[in-house]
């Protein structure tokens, strides 16, 4: 019997809205890709990015494309190369992950050569408002041990200091998302160090970042947008400190492990990173974080509702996927 992909969306209401400097959502948009395979079935969910030009439609169609392949006994080392880095080949990459895991009647991480996963505590996100709204956001998450701050430009430094005066004992990290100006970068810099931020992630446009190797970072400085695959870090260390990984840009779970290494060769720490989505786009995620500087895995975590069986989340503690969800 040979393998038989098939791609669907589903949408998941957000609690409450969630806004970064690009604008806000109200519901995370998923596609999923699910080969099966007599009766082992294999998953990925994947978030398209219109940041990268991305569509759902487009995406889909790009899956909906390789299930002849797919059918034919493709792997993903032939995947890799039939398909661009991407949300659609990220799908299809942790579908075939999972669908080689329950063949094999062995995890993942096993597949992988990995070591078996811990729990691992996760960043919680706060939405860009104005700095009383953050205030008040950061104090009643104050309980929580990483808090990621999604930042926008004009503003921002009352922003990190209100944030910080709402939770002076959680550690910190920064999200411009391409929002700051180079004439900025150094004071806004400065004032993320002063209030003990640990990280600041894609302060310029990416392809507006050559300032930041001409000054000096108090604070590591995390590529987002100017990363995306092992292909991409080519001259990157001398304007960023870390990488933030994210599956869905580097086009899947085999590229993500491969990059994550190649990073650490070029001597860069790690962030792994996730689009709104649910625990099924996070559990192949938690594999590459294991050894992460930062995880930022909360997707689940901002949704009216998760998945279900999904990831046990124990406040930030988010524990290793069980086999029925992924891998």
């Amino acid at each position: 019997m040979s393998a038989a992909l098939t791609v669907r969306t589903e949408r998941w209401p957000i609690a409450g809205g969630f806004t970064i400097s690009r604008g806000t959502k109200t519901e995370a948009v998923v596609v999923v890709a699910e080969i099966r395979d007599g009766d082992a079935v294999g998953r990925g969910e994947c978030v398209p990015y219109a940041r990268y030009g991305e569509t759902v439609e487009g995406v889909g169609d790009a899956i909906a494309a390789v299930a002849g392949d797919i059918a034919g006994g493709m792997t993903r080392e032939r995947l890799a190369t039939a398909m661009p880095a991407g949300a659609a080949r990220n799908a299809v990459d942790c579908a075939l992950w999972d669908l080689d895991a329950k063949r094999a009647g062995r995890p993942a991480w096993s597949l992988a050569g990995l070591g078996t996963p811990k729990p691992l505590v996760t960043a919680y996100t706060l939405s860009l408002a104005s700095p009383e709204a953050m205030y008040e956001a950061a104090h009643t998450a104050r309980h929580r041990p990483l808090l990621k701050v999604k930042l926008g430009g004009a503003g921002d430094a009352e922003r990190i200091q209100a944030v910080r005066e709402g939770a002076p004992e959680a550690r910190l990290i920064l999200d411009a998302n391409e929002g700051w100006k180079p004439a900025d970068l150094e004071r806004l810099l400065a004032v993320s160090a002063a209030a003990g931020v640990e990280l600041v992630e894609q302060p310029l446009p990416a392809d507006a970042d050559e300032p930041l190797a001409d000054i000096e970072r108090p604070v590591v400085v995390c590529a987002d947008e100017s990363v995306h695959d092992r292909a991409s870090l080519t001259g990157l260390a001398a304007r960023y400190d870390a990488v933030n990984i994210k599956l869905d840009k580097a086009g899947g779970l085999t590229e993500a492990l491969a990059m994550s290494a190649a990073a650490r060769a070029e001597g860069m720490k790690i962030m792994v990173g996730c689009m709104l989505a649910t625990s099924l786009a996070m559990a192949p995620a938690l594999l590459v974080a294991q050894d992460a500087e930062w995880v930022d895995l909360d997707g689940p975590l901002l949704l009216a509702k998760d998945r279900q069986p999904g990831l046990r989340f124990d406040g930030s503690t988010v524990h290793p996927p069980d086999a029925e969800l992924w891998g």
